[in-house]
């Protein structure tokens, strides 16, 4: 299906915005992109994005095209994801994001396990600690920390757990151990950053209700994995799901403290664009994640 596939090309084309964020979230050279989006150009005898432009536009041709090619793929996709029902076959490829630690500690080895038991699934993993957009990045499911708001996906609460403070052994004996939230202004804390945003506003429950207190500290990443790798060098104090430093604290590598001052619950949640048929791949992955995350975040 040559023709499908130009399609889908040219409909995630334009969801990216230019050709080379294109290449980027199809993991494809900007010159294979260039080069097939050139090919249906000329097939079809029509000019549909304009070049000459600095911004990124579609002629009137792309536009009516793009329109038109939205609802071609929806329609198939439907009809192949109905077929797949009625033959009770799962098969093609699953597009997963999920975060970085989370994701390579826990959903990776699940899609190992899920395509060991449906051979005819392509698994495709990315990860990133920044929120994706499903439509845009052409995701099947997006393991995500927030739930998602728009009307365009649904979603499926997966873990709940709450978020703690913690340091290593060797970090607390060099600089003390907090008593109080008050006591984080004198340490060095680990601040994750989304973007160009530093989250250094940590939530703790006082007395008068929920306070936040700005931290700060000499380390700044946007990889949850680099946080959870500094803290156990005895680089500083973090917070961290608790799901992601279960074993460490039961093993002693880290001490959580200020538990009396319990932090806000963090979720961790499936979402998937809304669709009139689900295919089983989708939904039966969905339905292992839910069953396992759970028990072996215990």
């Amino acid at each position: 299906m040559d023709e499908f596939g130009d399609l889908r090309l040219f409909t995630r084309i334009v969801a990216a915005g230019s050709l080379s964020e294109a290449a980027r979230r199809l993991n494809m050279s900007l010159a294979v992109v260039s080069r097939r989006l050139a090919a249906i150009e000329n097939r079809l005898r029509v000019r549909l994005i304009d070049r000459a432009s600095r911004k990124f536009e579609l002629t009137d041709e792309g536009r009516l095209l793009y329109a038109r090619a939205l609802q071609i793929v929806d329609d198939l996709e439907t009809t192949l994801a109905e077929l797949d029902r009625a033959s009770g076959v799962t098969r093609g490829r699953l597009r997963i994001s999920a975060p970085n630690e989370i994701g390579r500690r826990l959903v990776a080895p699940l899609c190992g396990e899920f395509v060991a038991k449906y051979p005819e699934v392509v698994a495709d993993l990315s990860f990133t600690d920044s929120r994706p957009d499903v439509l845009e990045a052409n995701l099947d499911i997006a393991v995500v920390t927030k739930r998602p708001i728009d009307g365009d996906t649904i979603h499926r609460k997966l873990i709940e757990s709450r978020r703690v403070v913690c340091a290593s052994p060797e970090y607390l004996a060099r600089h003390g151990s907090p008593a109080t939230p008050d006591d984080l202004l004198s340490h060095n804390c680990i601040r994750a950053r989304r973007g160009d945003r530093i989250y250094d506003g940590w939530t703790f429950l006082g007395p008068d209700g929920p306070r936040e207190y700005s931290v700060s500290g000499t380390l700044v990443t946007d990889s949850n994995d680099v946080i959870h790798r500094w803290v156990l060098d005895g680089s500083g104090i973090a917070v961290k799901a608790l799901w992601d430093v279960r074993a460490d604290i039961e093993a002693g590598r880290l001490v959580e403290v200020l538990g009396d001052y319990a932090c806000d619950d963090i979720c961790l949640y499936a979402t998937h664009v809304t669709r009139r048929h689900v295919p089983p791949r989708i939904r039966l992955f969905i339905d292992l994640l839910a069953e396992r995350l759970p028990q072996l975040c215990g």
